[in-house]
């Protein structure tokens, strides 16, 4: 690899307590993504959410990275995709909705490499006309994607033989990283341009990828969390590829 991609990693605004300053205003991401990126052999930079979004701030964000990854967080609005909130929803944060459903938009029109993680995946979905299962328990029967507060826990996911998933991480049973109630529902991303590329055993999807593009994928677990970081050099791979051959397709 003669240059390191940069790689943008979307984040929280927050109010932080670090000794001795109280409340004071940071932008968040857990250092797990950044290590992953380092350790594939590209550069992470933090791509906080701005209010000040609109169609052309992301184009201009993404003319300056060569890939994208859509981190985990808190549920989307489900308004986004014309439902009202389930009672167990998280507090919205419109914030970071906006920003990466821009960015992700133009990631798309762009080619640029993008992978989307958790929450990631479901902005991914709604951003084309998906909608979301807002709480599995009541789907599926049971808590094994999220079974401890505050804790990743794993389960088996298995790809779907010929994707570029299976082609990544091998096409047998996987155990993943897990910490996630909601989920694509599958029908809603049917002749969007994203097609299955993993499923648990319950019939959750727990992966979609974009055939037609030059890298977009997305995994319902934490891969920021799991001990390989395959996901992550597939797509250093892929942002070093279309750097060197130009076909970002910059603004």
């Amino acid at each position: 690899m003669s240059a390191r991609p940069v790689v943008g990693i979307t984040s929280y605004v927050e109010d932080i307590d670090r000794a001795p300053w109280v409340g004071q205003r940071s932008a968040v991401l857990p250092h797990r993504y950044v290590a992953q990126v380092e350790a594939a052999g590209g550069i992470a930079v933090v791509l906080p959410p701005r209010p000040d979004v609109d169609d052309d701030l992301a184009r201009a964000v993404l003319a300056r990275v060569d890939a994208l990854v859509i981190a985990g967080g808190a549920d989307l609005q489900a308004g986004l995709y014309g439902e009202p909130a389930h009672p167990s929803s998280q507090a919205p944060r419109p914030d970071r909705d906006a920003w990466e459903t821009a960015l992700v938009r133009a990631a798309e029109a762009q080619d640029v490499p993008a992978l989307g993680i958790c929450r990631g995946m479901q902005v991914m979905a709604v951003a084309t006309g998906g909608r979301l299962v807002q709480h599995l328990p009541d789907e599926v029967g049971h808590d094994a994607h999220s079974p401890r507060l505050g804790v990743y826990t794993s389960h088996h996911v298995t790809p779907v033989a010929g994707t570029s998933l299976a082609r990544i991480v091998g096409d047998g049973p996987l155990d993943v990283p897990t910490y996630h109630h909601q989920a694509v529902v599958p029908e809603s991303i049917a002749g969007s341009g994203w097609v299955p590329a993993a499923w648990h055993e319950d019939g959750t999807l727990e992966a979609m990828e974009w055939p037609a593009a030059r890298f977009r994928l997305a995994v319902q677990w934490h891969a920021e969390e799991a001990e390989g970081a395959e996901l992550f050099a597939a797509l250093v791979s892929a942002a070093a590829d279309a750097a060197a051959d130009g076909a970002r397709g910059r603004p």
